[in-house]
């Protein structure tokens, strides 16, 4: 039993990805909006205008790659185009992460990120649609919870090692820009070295035969599939489901230190707060993977978006250092689990072949949530100056998404 469950080196080196970009995850969600909280308040923005625009430049970013995601993850199932649409993106991030170190202008500096965001949104289309040419179907809930729970606890190498130069800048006789500019030096070299040995290794197994006008075939192909979506309801209906709660998963990743800055809470507690989550989603992502040989992962699905609901439902009432910290360890327990066997079970229900075409789906789906919370947080922030009430609709969302997961899941296990 132990053999089976042990990774082969394919596994391994599709996990350690995820351990790379985390990296960026984890940088974007922490120090990234304190820093640019400090460029904002040098120009004079206030704290309600400062979410605003940071809540935009990430609507803007993911809204983007929902559109190139599902033309380029068509693209990408023909034979042989996988790694090297994969490998542009993964680039773009990495530059991007790194050329964050140069505007010293808030403006300028949402340019830089959004292009970042770009990139390593786009790169995710692609690896999590390898999957299914990394593993076999029935080892596909361990394999994407390990790669979510070593990218948890991965990610923190980096980020330790930026946060002590970044709280500490002055002792080590350095300015805090100049601090934050080796921080994201090291994200991005350590993120394009985590991905090294998967850029070695990978062999695209499932796809569809090269044509003559391969970009052309890839939007009749990604026409099919709209209507092939459409017969299938049980696909269609997880689809929207996602769409609806995973809204809340990716806005309070997204925001959790945005909103705890404009609520006046300490920094550097909101730091340590957020790092905590790292340690927390470690080993609770393993959990979730192992109790997916147990139980049906739709059932543990459901209760990951139940517990989001609840989540959003108390972040609506934060204004406590202890309730942010209770916040931590709660969207720790349940983030990796919701993540890894949303992918896995989408990854279960699709042809194989066409895994970058539907993960793209997916990707519109997933960003196109992302892009609805934090713009739903940013225009009712702007409008009513209560970051409370965008939290509000959050979780309206999820509770609706998981109402419509339910009938989704049981069409589903009509369908096997």
């Amino acid at each position: 039993m132990e053999k089976k469950n042990k990774l082969t080196r394919l596994e391994l080196y599709w996990i350690l990805y995820d351990v790379g970009n985390s990296a960026f995850v984890l940088m974007v969600s922490t120090l990234l909006p304190i820093y640019f909280n400090s460029l904002a308040d040098s120009a004079g923005i206030s704290s309600s205008q400062y979410l605003s625009y940071w809540g935009y430049a990430a609507s803007v970013s993911t809204l983007i790659v929902a559109v190139l995601g599902p033309v380029f993850g068509t693209l990408a199932d023909t034979g042989g185009y996988k790694k090297p649409i994969f490998t542009a993106f993964m680039m773009l991030g990495v530059i991007g992460c790194a050329a964050l170190s140069v505007p010293t202008y808030w403006l300028a500096f949402l340019v830089v990120f959004v292009i970042a965001k770009v990139g390593f949104n786009a790169s995710l289309v692609f690896y999590d649609s390898m999957l299914t040419d990394i593993t076999t179907p029935e080892r596909m809930d361990n394999v994407s919870s390990q790669g979510y729970a070593w990218g948890y606890i991965g990610s923190v190498i980096p980020f330790i090692i930026s946060l002590v130069l970044v709280l500490n800048a002055e002792s080590f006789g350095i300015s805090m820009t100049f601090a934050m500019a080796i921080a994201f030096f090291l994200t991005a070299g350590w993120w394009l070295c985590m991905t090294l040995p998967l850029l070695k290794n990978y062999k695209q197994v499932h796809f569809v035969e090269k044509k003559e006008h391969a970009v052309r075939e890839s939007f009749a192909r990604l026409g099919q599939s709209l209507k092939e979506i459409r017969r299938h309801k049980g696909l269609f209906l997880f689809l929207i489901s996602f769409f609806l709660y995973i809204d809340g998963v990716y806005t309070i990743i997204e925001m959790a230190t945005a909103y705890g800055e404009a609520l006046g809470l300490d920094s550097t507690m909101l730091l340590l707060a957020l790092l905590l989550t790292q340690f927390v989603a470690f080993p609770f992502a393993l959990l979730f993977g192992k109790l997916a040989g147990k139980y049906k992962n739709s059932k543990l699905i459901r209760i990951c978006i139940l517990a989001y609901a609840a989540i959003a439902l108390f972040a609506i009432q934060l204004d406590k250092a202890w309730e942010f910290w209770l916040l931590a360890v709660c969207v720790g327990i349940f983030q990796g689990g919701i993540q890894a066997l949303s992918r896995s079970y989408f990854a279960q229900i699709i042809p194989p072949e066409k895994a970058g075409e539907f993960f793209g789906l997916l990707d519109i789906c997933g960003k196109g949530a992302s892009f609805m919370g934090t713009g739903l947080v940013a225009v009712v922030t702007s409008l009513t100056g209560r970051m409370q009430l965008g939290v509000a609709m959050i979780s309206v969302l999820i509770i609706a998404g998981y109402l419509v997961f339910r009938k989704a899941a049981q069409l589903n296990a009509d369908r096997e």
